[in-house]
């Protein structure tokens, strides 16, 4: 299969593999490839090289593009660049690999990758070593280094200063192939932020939906940021892995207008999959004696916002948000095995329903 179209693409571990091979083979047989077929764990895969150089008789390196497809990928369209030596034989090891610029290593524990190694992962590892194996002489070792010298200016934009991973990206793939819009990939890259919470022992965790509620948990809570955890959108598949990792108990944070879909057992907050927030909001006034105006009034709002202001204006505020509080986290313990301690706050940080636990409350 030749990837190249808007679609699907490759992953960068597909692409660290074909110039490798590329590599390997300019040393081997002196061909100079302009497309190398390589062998992933979902397919075989043509991968187009934009450039070779032989250094010396046993040096060499290739390059090749991330052309960009179908999804909002911060590494499309870096160079990859992978050098390779052939060496004596090292015992036990037939390939050696390791990362040049713009490559990662890993600080903290509970990755795939043990603390102080390059984040190159597993599966672009094997990739590798399984492409590379056969093309290597009898009685010598390749040793591979990746680089992707860009990638330094792209890294902010990226999961990896979050999971620990310092001065660069990650190689990463499953497959070979990245997928446009992956939901599986996306779940992939947020995981590790509960991995590396257990790998540190951290105690008082703080799930989030995303920046917004990392701020406020920041600004109003005794944590620090390797305490807290985004679920983006995802809510129910990050608590299920939390509970099946171990993690029984946390505080659940974030604005009333994410957490509210889950009163109403909506664990995947995305707007196209669901929303009910209205209606949820609403059913809870009316439980805690809401008029026919004010459920009126909450039914012709655009906003939450607008919508916690028509219950400040009747007082009712504290009753209704206690009771979305104690219903997600009645829907949570009822799905997972977890307890919960459940804080709503509005865009401007304000806590909105008092029965939690404060033990984390920073002191004014």
């Amino acid at each position: 299969m030749n990837i190249k179209n808007n679609e699907i693409g490759v992953t960068t571990g597909s692409i660290a593999t074909a110039t490798a091979l590329s590599a390997l083979k300019q040393i081997t047989s002196n061909e100079s490839p302009d497309i190398v077929n390589i062998q992933t764990p979902s397919s075989s895969l043509d991968i187009i090289i934009e450039k070779n150089e032989k250094i010396s008789d046993n040096v060499a390196k290739s390059i090749a593009i991330k052309y960009p497809y179908n999804d909002p990928d911060v590494t499309v369209n870096l160079e990859i660049i992978t050098t390779v030596e052939l060496v004596d034989e090292i015992k036990d090891k037939k390939v050696i690999i390791t990362g040049g610029a713009g490559i990662g290593k890993v600080t903290k524990p509970g990755l795939q990758i043990p603390i102080g190694e390059y984040a190159i992962n597993p599966v672009p590892r094997e990739m590798i070593k399984d492409n590379l194996y056969n093309h290597i002489p009898k009685n010598k070792s390749a040793k591979v280094k990746i680089a992707i010298p860009k990638a330094c200016e792209i890294v902010n934009n990226t999961m990896n200063p979050r999971l620990g991973i310092v001065g660069g990206i990650s190689i990463l793939g499953t497959t070979g192939i990245a997928r446009a819009m992956s939901t599986d990939a996306y779940k992939r890259s947020i995981t590790p932020q509960i991995d590396i919470s257990i790998g540190e022992k951290l105690d008082d965790l703080v799930f989030v939906p995303g920046n917004i509620g990392e701020k406020i948990a920041l600004e109003k809570l005794n944590v620090n940021k390797d305490q807290i955890i985004q679920t983006g959108n995802y809510i129910g598949y990050m608590f299920d892995y939390a509970s099946k990792k171990g993690i029984k108990s946390f505080t659940f944070l974030g604005h009333i207008g994410k957490l509210v879909k889950v009163a109403g057992g909506i664990f995947n907050t995305k707007h196209s999959i669901a929303d009910g927030r209205k209606e949820i909001i609403i059913t809870h006034s009316a439980l805690r004696g809401a008029s026919i105006d004010i459920i009126n009034k909450i039914y012709s709002s655009e906003t939450t916002e607008s919508m916690i202001s028509i219950l400040k204006e009747e007082s009712l505020d504290k009753f209704v948000f206690n009771s979305i509080a104690k219903a997600i986290k009645d829907k949570c313990t009822d799905k997972f095995d977890i307890d919960l301690n459940v804080i709503l706050v509005d865009m401007k940080g304000n806590i909105l329903n008092t029965n939690f636990d404060n033990n984390l409350i920073k002191e004014n």
